[in-house]
């Protein structure tokens, strides 16, 4: 019986060690630069080799974003498609502006957690738990908040004046999904049946959202 139990412990120890030496969470050199046009699939992108300081560089938040959009409200990333030195070192920024009354609408970031930084202004904010609460705070200039990964949330300037924050993310290409524009100009189309059932309206409903949600022309 004793050997069993030495000969199991001697086993777990090693499928631990294995998966340990197996796993490979940090990066394996110093940069990787993303081959932007590269034809080469991989979980992110193939490296180049022609390396220069401007791989690192981006000056797109340093002004404000035009708020004359249907939300109210633009962002403006830096990820790793703006950003090729980004590529393996598991971060990006974007700038969001909001207009008066402005709103980012309910989204999700499928592999990454969001911190904000408010820059200007004032904002409602929250998160939504998969036990369907909402987990609200109002936050101002100079106030972080922060949305966990995969979780639906929002930011609204209820203001009068313009707001502006700095998200910050775990990941160099974060994902956005936001929910009425996945679910009603998704291609193919969702069924308008599952539309209908899922937000208990009619045919007509349903077309009348997805016209609003349609691409402009």
């Amino acid at each position: 019986m004793a050997k069993m139990a030495g000969f199991v412990v001697m086993v777990a120890a090693t499928v631990m060690m294995f998966t340990r030496v197996s796993a490979d969470p940090d990066m394996l050199q110093d940069i990787c630069v993303a081959d932007l046009t590269s034809r080469v699939k991989v979980n992110g992108f193939a490296c180049k080799s022609n390396v220069t300081g401007e791989d690192f560089f981006f000056a797109g938040l340093a002004k404000p974003g035009a708020t004359n959009t249907t939300t109210g409200a633009i962002v403006t990333l830096a990820n790793v498609e703006k950003i090729p030195g980004l590529n393996t070192l598991g971060l990006s920024l974007a700038r969001i502006d909001f207009a008066p009354g402005g709103v980012n609408p309910p989204h999700t970031h499928p592999r990454a957690t969001e911190m904000i930084y408010v820059l200007e202004g004032e904002l409602d904010v929250g998160f939504i738990t998969t036990a369907n609460v909402l987990i609200p705070k109002s936050i101002k200039k100079g106030e972080i908040y922060t949305f966990p990964r995969g979780l639906v949330h929002f930011q609204l300037n209820n203001g009068k004046v313009p707001a502006s924050v700095l998200s910050a993310f775990n990941s160099q290409l974060p994902g956005t999904q936001s929910i009425a524009v996945t679910l009603f100009t998704a291609k193919p189309p969702v069924p308008d049946n599952v539309l209908t059932k899922a937000f208990q309206v009619g045919t007509k409903e349903v077309e009348k959202i997805r016209s609003k949600l349609a691409p402009k022309k």
